[in-house]
């Protein structure tokens, strides 16, 4: 039996929830037992065995829920696995029992807080001093791109041959095309940006540089994601000395269903971030027909190809000049709408779970 820890999965999924939501109606194995909350939804939950844990150990519950699921993890999850007399133990984030008998498989998505250093930070300290030990005891590690297989192999110093990247993918009844007709258009054509407002997503440039469109009043920049009152502050107060504030709409989480809703809309999505793991995103507005603007670093050109504007995050003027461009030439926007849509298509769960499956089998 293999059982997979979702305790991580809240009921406002972002980046690693939603890995672990898709993935598993696509793991074609048997006897497959899910560790997760009451509150967890994949849909049909036919064809698995579930065992409840507790709803508290989520990034929804800040630092206190992942303090928590961290304690549940060393001390209940192996009593857990021994009683379901588990062979194998996987686990979608990098979190694992250490000094126990629990054989794992697990998945680590990027290495941004060792990148991106905050000493006084807990997620530095974890990725420094907790995941280095997870990831050398697990019998195989996974990862989302081969910009994350190389970020392991050289602040770990793990083999090469101990990991096996695995491209990730979106919701294709979700993220598609979608016919608005019978909606009101947006008052103004707006940009757009989903994510967390951490400075290395970079936002801080990408309000300079919406600042300095020539008809930046005909426009507008619309940011979604949860309000980090660390930062967010921060940003509100730019766009106010740019003279921008009630053009750049900060619209906090969006849910899922809303969220293809407001991709379809956009003239762009503008995803400068200065690192990325994967990217969902990127695809995400790809699958939805809409034009692309993100970084030529990290793993945003292996999610987007050639179906993207790739700009130096770093300069002000590359990420301006893209949009301007997108503003301008009618023919670019209906290129990238068509190259979006078949690089899209190149992705599927489907694929990202015969692949995991195939890890996950050699280590029954």
């Amino acid at each position: 039996m293999i059982v997979v820890n979702l305790s991580f999965v809240g009921t406002k999924p972002t980046g690693l929830a939603t890995y672990g939501i898709n993935l598993i109606p696509e793991l074609r194995l048997p006897q497959l037992t899910l560790l997760a909350s009451p509150n967890f939804s994949n849909g049909d939950r036919s064809g698995y065995s579930y065992y409840e844990l507790p709803a508290n150990m989520t990034p929804e519950q800040g630092k206190a829920g992942h303090l928590r699921r961290l304690i549940w993890t060393q001390f209940q999850l192996p009593k857990i696995y021994a009683k379901l007399q588990s062979a194998l133990l996987f686990s979608p984030i990098p979190e694992a029992p250490l000094f126990s008998d629990c054989r794992s498989v697990v998945v680590i998505h990027d290495l941004i807080p060792l990148r991106f250093p905050h000493w006084t930070s807990p997620l530095t300290q974890y990725a420094r001093h907790y995941v280095p030990h997870v990831l050398q005891q697990a019998e195989h590690i996974i990862c989302n791109s081969s910009t994350t297989a190389q970020d392991i192999i050289d602040f770990f110093k793990i083999d090469a041959k101990q990991i096996t990247p695995i491209p990730l993918s979106h919701d294709t009844t979700h993220f598609r095309p979608l016919d608005l007709t019978d909606r009101p258009p947006p008052d103004r054509p707006y940009f757009f940006y989903v994510g967390r407002h951490d400075p290395y997503k970079n936002l801080h440039r990408l309000i300079a540089a919406f600042a300095t469109l020539p008809q930046r009043n005909d426009y507008e920049l619309w940011i979604a994601g949860s309000p980090d009152r660390r930062y967010t502050p921060l940003l509100q107060a730019q766009a106010n000395e740019l003279g921008i504030f009630e053009q750049v709409k900060f619209l906090d989480y969006l849910s899922y269903n809303d969220l293809p809703i407001v991709l379809n809309q956009a003239i762009a999505l503008v995803h400068p971030s200065l690192w990325e793991g994967f990217g969902f995103p990127v695809l995400e507005a790809m699958a939805c027909g809409t034009p692309v603007i993100t970084s030529n670093l990290s793993s945003l050109p292996e999610v987007a190809g050639d179906a993207a504007i790739l700009v130096d995050p770093y300069t002000e003027a590359e990420i301006a000049a893209a949009m301007q461009q997108i503003v301008t030439d009618v023919a670019v926007r209906r290129q990238m709408r068509s190259a979006g849509l078949a690089r899209a298509n190149q992705f599927s769960w489907a694929k990202t779970g015969h692949a995991t499956t195939e890890v996950l089998c050699r280590y029954l």
